[in-house]
C-alpha cells in the first residue's frame, strides 16, 4: 500500500452557481481522492490573466494514499463530471470548476501532464490567501519559503476578498449544520420513507408522526362531517406533545433532527376539514401552541400530482385511506402552498417527485439529496 500523503488542493469557479460548484467538487474529492481535513474560507477574486466574471476560490487539505498521477486522474474525472472539459480549453477562460494540485507532501513532480508544486502558485494571491489559512508554515520544497512569506512577496495586484460563504467536507456535515429538517407532503407523497432514508444515511435523529393509533382516523374517512373536529383536536394534542418532547431531547449520537411532519400541518388539514366556526376556535388554540414549538431550519415539501397520490395510497393498502377522494387531496395541496406564501421565512424547498422513484432508484434518491444539499448550502452563510 502507498504511504499516506497530505496534499493541498486549490478549487475555483466563475460560471453558474459558483458556491455549489465548489461544494460539489469538495464532496467528490472527499469521496474519491482522500479525506479532507481542512477547508479555507471562500474568497472572491478577479479573473487572473483574462477578462471574465469573478471567481470564488478556496484551498483544502486532504490525506490520500493515491500517487500524484492518480490524484490528477481523479481530479480530471471530477471536473468532467461537473461539466468541465480541460482539453477543449486554450489559454485562460471561464470554467465551471477548476481543481489544481498545489502541493503533494514535500515531493517535486515533473512530468508531461503534471508539475508539483504548482508552478504559478507563488504568483497567485487568490491561491496564497486561502492556502495561508490552512498551511501558513508549509515550506515550498523548491523556493524554500513558507506560505506566509510567499504571500508577503507576491506581486499579484488583483483584488481578493474573503467572503462569508462556508464549505463542508461532507453532506453529513452540511445537514448537521441545519440542526432540524422537516420533510412534508400530502397523503401518500413519500415523506416518511424519505425522512427514514435521510436519517439513516446522514446520522439524523428521526422524528416520525404517530398517527396510526388515532381512534378517530378510520371513523373520519367514513363520516368526515361528524368526526372532523375531534380528529383534528386529537391530532393537534398528540402532535404538540410528541413534537415538543422529541425536538427538545438532544441526542448526543446524532448530527441533526429530521422529521416526516411539521406541526403546522395541523392547521392546514383543519382548514380543509372543519366548518368555519370550528376552524376559528381551533385556530386560536393552535396559535398558542405553535409559538412554543421548534421551527425547522429547512422545510422540504414533496409534491406529487393527485393521480399519483391516489395510486400510492392504493398501493400501500391502508384500509381506512382507500375512500380518500381526489378533491380532498387537491385541497390539502392548495393549503400547503398557501402556507408557503404566507410564511416565506420558512425556507421551503418544493421538490416535484412525480417522476422520481427514490425508493427503488438510487439515482432518483441522489437527485433529491442534491436538491436539498444545494438549497441547504444557501441557508448556511
Amino acid at each position: 500500500m502507498n504511504e499516506l500523503k497530505k496534499a493541498y488542493i486549490s478549487i475555483g469557479s466563475n460560471l453558474g452557481n459558483r458556491l455549489q460548484n465548489l461544494q460539489n467538487a469538495l464532496f467528490r474529492l472527499d469521496a474519491q481522492v482522500g479525506k479532507i481535513t481542512a477547508i479555507s474560507k471562500v474568497y472572491e477574486s478577479e479573473a487572473w490573466g483574462f477578462e471574465a466574471n469573478d471567481f470564488l476560490n478556496a484551498c483544502v487539505t486532504l490525506e490520500t494514499y493515491l500517487t500524484p498521477e492518480e490524484v490528477l486522474l481523479k481530479i480530471l474525472s471530477i471536473e468532467k463530471m461537473l461539466g468541465r472539459e480541460r482539453f477543449l480549453e486554450k489559454g485562460y477562460e471561464s470554467r465551471i470548476i477548476d481543481i489544481d494540485i498545489i502541493y503533494y507532501g514535500n515531493e517535486v513532480v515533473q512530468t508531461d501532464r503534471l508539475t508539483v508544486p504548482h508552478p504559478k502558485l507563488q504568483d497567485r494571491k487568490f491561491v496564497l490567501m486561502p492556502l495561508a489559512e490552512i498551511a501558513p508554515q508549509f515550506y515550498h520544497p523548491i523556493l524554500k519559503k513558507d506560505t506566509r512569506n510567499l504571500l508577503q512577496e507576491c506581486r499579484d495586484k488583483g483584488l481578493v476578498r474573503k467572503t462569508q460563504h462556508k464549505l463542508y467536507t461532507s453532506k453529513k456535515e452540511l445537514f448537521s449544520n441545519l440542526s432540524f429538517m422537516a420533510i412534508e407532503g400530502n397523503i401518500g407523497a413519500g415523506k416518511t420513507t424519505l425522512a427514514q432514508k435521510i436519517a439513516e444515511d446522514f446520522n439524523g435523529k428521526l422524528v416520525l408522526e404517530r398517527f396510526a393509533d388515532n381512534p378517530f382516523l378510520p371513523k373520519f374517512y367514513e363520516d368526515q362531517g361528524r368526526y372532523a373536529f375531534p380528529l383534528e383536536m386529537s391530532f393537534l394534542a398528540d402532535r404538540y406533545q410528541q413534537f415538543t418532547d422529541d425536538t427538545s431531547q438532544f441526542d448526543l449520537f446524532k448530527n441533526f433532527m429530521v422529521s416526516d411532519y411539521d406541526i403546522y400541518k395541523s392547521l392546514i388539514f383543519a382548514q380543509v376539514t372543519l366548518q368555519k366556526d370550528e376552524f376559528n376556535l381551533y385556530r386560536k388554540l393552535f396559535k398558542l401552541m405553535y409559538r412554543e414549538v421548534q421551527k425547522p431550519r429547512l422545510y422540504v415539501y414533496l409534491y406529487q400530482s393527485t393521480d399519483r397520490l391516489l395510486k400510492n395510497i392504493k398501493k400501500r393498502g391502508r384500509a381506512y385511506e382507500q375512500s380518500i377522494e381526489a378533491a380532498y387531496l387537491d385541497k390539502i395541496n392548495k393549503g400547503y402552498f398557501e402556507f408557503f406564501k404566507s410564511y416565506p421565512e420558512q425556507n421551503t424547498l418544493v421538490i416535484d417527485v412525480g417522476d422520481l422513484d427514490f425508493v427503488e432508484n438510487p439515482t432518483d434518491y441522489n437527485t433529491i439529496i442534491d436538491k436539498i444539499q444545494d438549497f441547504a448550502l444557501e441557508l448556511t452563510f
